[in-house]
């Protein structure tokens, strides 16, 4: 998936796992697994051949594939398109797909025509999810990009297996989105500081770092300073709008989002980032989320947490 994992472990020795089964082996495979359905780095992966499959064809998904998609267009549909799993080819178009990047040598950002072609040309790819079925339809030429969702479920996945394996104490991480379970050795908690937004002088106004307990709980932000280039003296952020074509520019740097379930995490910090800190405010309000805004206020940073953010921290 282009990125690491860490797991931090207590393993109780009368937890009676059969056998002692070589716990990196097995972790290892839950997050081969989600790679061989999901990845979009793999032409092998299941999503690889998927999008380069022939026009209304129909595909039978595995259950972890099938379980995800389902989730990241329920996302879709809530947010109002704000995050789309369907966006693919727009990723790819502004250089932060797996090919033709931003960073590799004749990359040049595409003209607001091409943007506007390529949206009109969405417009006619509709997916079809048959869930009953477990089978998608591809109506030709649409990308699925499962990167803002796919993280976070491999670190569900990684929580199943230890659970499965008897270890509760736990503190797992997949391309920064955590989830923690249990306590350290010493008795506390996995406490753990939400991600500072870069590129902010000490100087210049900022909300004061904040420390959550991850005690069956998971964390995912999503921000415009994790990958971006400048074009000329434009910042242009690797979150795409996919209502637009265009990257975000609604001046939020980051947005954290707190939940029982990283893939959920993960999906949601997506979708409010795109939409912006007032609309996203609205949105994590009306789903309950627990979620954290800043925002770019001239060089400084301006907090907003959403009430069940305010009423966790109250805990």
């Amino acid at each position: 998936m282009g990125t690491s994992w860490t797991v931090h472990l207590l393993e109780n020795a009368n937890s009676g796992r059969a056998g002692k089964v070589d716990l990196q082996q097995g972790l290892q495979q839950q997050l081969d697994l989600v790679v061989a359905q999901m990845s979009h780095w793999s032409e092998d992966s299941d999503l690889g051949r998927f999008n380069r499959a022939e026009p209304g064809s129909w595909h039978s998904l595995p259950a972890a594939f099938c379980e995800v998609l389902a989730f990241a267009m329920h996302v879709a549909h809530v947010s109002g398109g704000a995050y789309d799993p369907c966006a693919g080819a727009l990723v790819n178009l502004w250089g932060f797909g797996s090919r033709q990047r931003y960073e590799q040598p004749g990359f040049q950002s595409p003209t607001p025509e091409t943007v506007a072609f390529l949206l009109s040309q969405q417009g006619r790819r509709r997916l079809a999810l048959d869930l009953p079925a477990r089978r998608v339809r591809q109506p030709g030429g649409l990308l699925l990009d499962l990167s803002a969702v796919a993280k976070g479920y491999g670190v569900d996945r990684l929580a199943r297996y230890l659970d499965s394996q008897g270890i509760r104490h736990y503190l797992l991480e997949v391309g920064g989105e955590l989830r923690g379970a249990g306590s350290k050795p010493d008795g506390q908690p996995w406490w753990v500081m939400l991600e500072q937004v870069d590129g902010v002088a000490d100087t210049m106004p900022q909300p004061p770092e904040m420390l959550l307990a991850l005690h069956g709980l998971s964390v995912a932000t999503s921000g415009d300073y994790r990958r971006f280039f400048q074009d000329g003296a434009t910042r242009v952020s690797h979150t795409i709008d996919p209502r637009s074509g265009m990257p975000i520019s609604n001046q939020l740097a980051s947005v954290t989002v707190v939940h029982a379930e990283c893939m959920a995490a993960d999906a949601w910090s997506t979708a409010l980032t795109v939409l912006g800190p007032e609309a996203g405010l609205a949105l994590a309000e009306e789903q309950g989320l627990a979620a954290r805004f800043l925002q770019r206020d001239g060089d400084g940073l301006r907090e907003t947490l959403s009430s069940q953010m305010l009423a966790m921290l109250d805990e």
